[in-house]
């Protein structure tokens, strides 16, 4: 079959792509724009992508796959329209090809999804499986998030997220879960979802989709979960936490145990909030192979980390650099926290860049103020594309540097840009010359590729 994509610029469009193509589709696509490293793979895999638009590239193709960004006025969009050409949204296509006869696992939530598919598909892969894979990342061991599988299982990471212009329920609602795995549930996505209670309806109808034989596993300290399941009557629910009688593993002052033997696990994971991840996967893993538990836990510490998420780009004896994905305040506070309880003895330095649709808004104007508690200082650029968001609905970075002293215990530093934060960390670095320090970088973009710069900054810091 002859399958175009447009925008096959991005990640998970790619990923899609090369996926198609290993099944032995014939597969090309465009996007207005292509960047490495995603341009360089689409070559490497001659999948050879053009650049632009325009309505000749989608003639004579049997499917079109329509991705997110994608609307209309788009002239592929208005000829694959016009034409009649067979055309599917990202979700539906990854139903189509791959979903439809396996037990699929979805992992969904507003934090930890990543991490926690990533998770489950190393355990079960460590322990025999051939499971399939979709997930919005890359290992820290450079595995992409993509993996066609063989057997009845595939793993997917579920976006609350909507799917395509002619397709605005979530992706995951494409996805059949089997095992539905909930790790949190936030405001977030302000560009699409008006309220919390629009969030709400679409995981209510992801709960709905979980047949009887299957099992529906939350977080339960998360209010909005346990007032989401409590009533849910169709599915096995079942909530998870560490450090309680039901959990396989237990979190103490000297680290992640396991709860039969109480023998320590060092997985490359930080934090209660990655752990409780871990738990997950744990529990998921066991579902599928009761009889596996121990080689379970072995392959756990094994698991490599994802990219991007507590991903140490620079360590010496005095400085830390880690970059990670956070952007949403409850999601920087568990990040701060993590690096606090596994650097002990360290000054924290978070750098955070406003870049999501939800962070450039005021709808967290408070919580920003809050949530960088433990951090020594804080340099907040401002918002990364100002012409997305008004005047009276943008997050007025300036005062949220002025309240962090009162509201985080931290000094706020107000920054133009990334460049402008590099150059205030020189000025405001040495004053802390006597102490260990830990920069971390939060941003879901990339920072103004500000990291070759926190590098070089670490490394000399202690120079005279």
């Amino acid at each position: 079959m002859k399958i175009f994509l447009v925008g096959i610029g991005g990640i998970a469009m790619g990923n899609l792509a090369r996926m198609l193509q290993e099944i032995g589709h014939d597969v090309t696509g465009s996007d207005e724009n292509l960047y490495p490293p995603m341009s360089d793979q689409l070559l490497e895999w001659g999948l050879s992508p053009k650049k632009g638009y325009h309505q000749d590239n989608v003639k004579e193709q049997d499917l079109v796959i329509i991705g997110n960004a994608i609307s209309r006025g788009n002239p592929e969009v208005e000829q694959v329209l016009n034409d009649g050409i067979p055309y599917m949204s990202m979700s539906q296509a990854l139903n189509h090809f791959f979903l439809k006869d396996k037990k699929v696992i979805v992992v969904a939530g507003t934090h930890g999804k990543t991490t926690t598919t990533f998770m489950i598909h190393h355990l079960l892969k460590e322990i025999g499986m051939k499971p399939g894979l979709f997930v919005g990342g890359i290992r820290k061991d450079g595995h992409p998030g993509f993996e066609v599988g063989k057997g009845d299982w595939f793993v997917i990471e579920g976006d609350e997220y909507d799917s395509a212009f002619f397709d605005k329920g979530s992706k995951f609602l494409h996805y059949k879960p089997f095992y539905l795995v909930l790790t949190a549930l936030d405001y977030d996505h302000a560009d699409i979802f008006a309220d919390m209670e629009a969030i709400r309806v679409q995981f209510r109808r992801l709960l709905r989709l979980v047949p009887s034989k299957g099992t529906i596993l939350y977080w339960q300290n998360s209010s909005e979960l346990s007032e989401l399941t409590k009533s849910f009557k169709f599915a096995p629910v079942i909530p998870y936490e560490l450090n309680t009688k039901s959990s396989f593993l237990s979190y103490k002052k000297s680290g992640l145990q396991w709860n039969e033997t109480q023998l320590p696990i060092r997985p490359n994971i930080m934090g209660m909030h990655n752990y409780r991840n871990a738990e997950a996967a744990v529990r998921i893993a066991k579902l599928v192979a009761p009889k596996k538990i121990e080689e379970i836990l072995s392959a756990l510490i094994s698991f490599p980390g994802v990219k991007r998420r507590q991903d140490v780009r620079y360590e010496d004896s005095h400085s830390v650099v880690i970059e990670d994905f956070a952007h949403h305040p409850v999601a920087i506070s568990e990040t701060v926290k993590a690096v606090n309880e596994y650097y002990r003895g360290y000054k924290v330095i978070s750098l955070f860049e406003p870049r999501s649709a939800t962070s450039h808004r005021n709808v967290f104007q408070k919580d920003f103020a809050k949530c960088f508690e433990g951090s020594s200082l804080v340099f907040i650029t401002e918002v990364f594309n100002t012409k997305k968001v008004s005047k009276e609905s943008k997050l007025d970075v300036k005062k949220i540097c002025a309240k962090t002293l009162q509201s985080s215990r931290a000094l706020g530093v107000y920054c133009k840009n990334p460049k402008d934060l590099v150059l205030k960390l020189k000025k405001m670095l040495p004053a802390l010359k006597q102490d260990k320090v830990v920069i971390l970088a939060m941003s879901n973009g990339a920072f103004g590729g500000i990291y070759k710069d926190l590098i070089e900054i670490a490394q000399n810091r202690m120079e005279k």
